[in-house]
């Protein structure tokens, strides 16, 4: 079991996508956290949630930094600049400051370069021995939109989950058996995939998709549900849910207990 308390409230890049306010932030007091840094990662553990997801890329000098896109924001391709140039946290650095009780939720974002460049050098073989060490001390699960990705760290890290990570609307019933077939242990799909937002007559009801994916020994993920659908994604047994409004969700939960 990846997941113990269900569902696992997992805040999306810390505790939301781009720039989040605080709970009590005002127009006269703001206070905001950005995405992917240690400060948003802490605000969402401290507001109920019990695991955080980053994104991890690679730079120019073979680090690896906490970035969504392959670009800065002012444009620049990351694998053209050396990560301190960049203003990004290195992975290393996320996991030396964040206490060892916060679960990581690890998303990998390869690049075009992966194809070509020295497997030396690609993406997965830099990611696999920090969180070889990471795991001995934190739960960690790696997801990623890259299955090959994921099939390359399967040696390289016994005992680390692995989800695949499927794209806005991508059906489910392609989803579920990939996730399977490659033996991973987690899917995680969009809530486009749902068929709540985008009723699908050739979608079986969410709640049996989940059973499907539970039986074949998965645990399932929706990202990224609202406080208001929250409970319906409950009540399909999902296992977990990564959200960008951590305090909606955990409150929404709670209404439900």
């Amino acid at each position: 079991m990846i997941f113990d308390d269900r569902p696992a409230v997992i805040g999306h890049r810390g505790s939301g996508s781009g720039e989040i306010a605080l709970p009590g932030s005002t127009e006269e007091d703001p206070r905001t956290v950005t995405e992917n840094t240690v400060d948003s990662m802490l605000a969402a553990v401290a507001a109920g949630a019990s695991w955080v997801e980053i994104d991890v890329t690679r730079t120019a000098d073979d680090a690896l930094v906490l970035r969504h896109d392959p670009t800065t924001p002012d444009g620049a391709f990351l694998i053209d600049r050396p990560a301190g140039g960049t203003g990004l946290h290195r992975l290393e650095e996320v996991f030396e400051v964040l206490p060892p009780e916060v679960a990581v939720d690890v998303d990998v974002k390869t690049i075009l370069e992966d194809a070509v460049d020295d497997p030396s050098r690609r993406t997965g073989a830099l990611l696999a021995p920090i969180l070889r060490r990471e795991a001995e001390r934190r739960r960690l699960l790696v997801t990623s939109f890259d299955p090959s990705l994921l099939l390359g760290l399967q040696d390289e890290l016994p005992g680390v989950p692995l989800g695949l990570l499927t794209w806005l609307r991508f059906p489910l019933w392609h989803g579920v058996p990939a996730a399977a077939g490659m033996g991973f242990q987690v899917i995680a799909v969009h809530t486009g995939s749902c068929g709540f937002d985008h009723p699908d007559t050739r979608l079986r009801p969410l709640e049996q998709c989940v059973d499907v994916a539970h039986k074949a020994g998965l645990e399932f993920v929706a990202w990224c549900p609202t406080p208001e659908a929250a409970p319906d994604y409950v009540a399909a047994g999902v296992d977990a849910m990564v959200v960008n409004d951590v305090p909606g969700v955990v409150s929404a939960l709670s209404d439900l207990s």
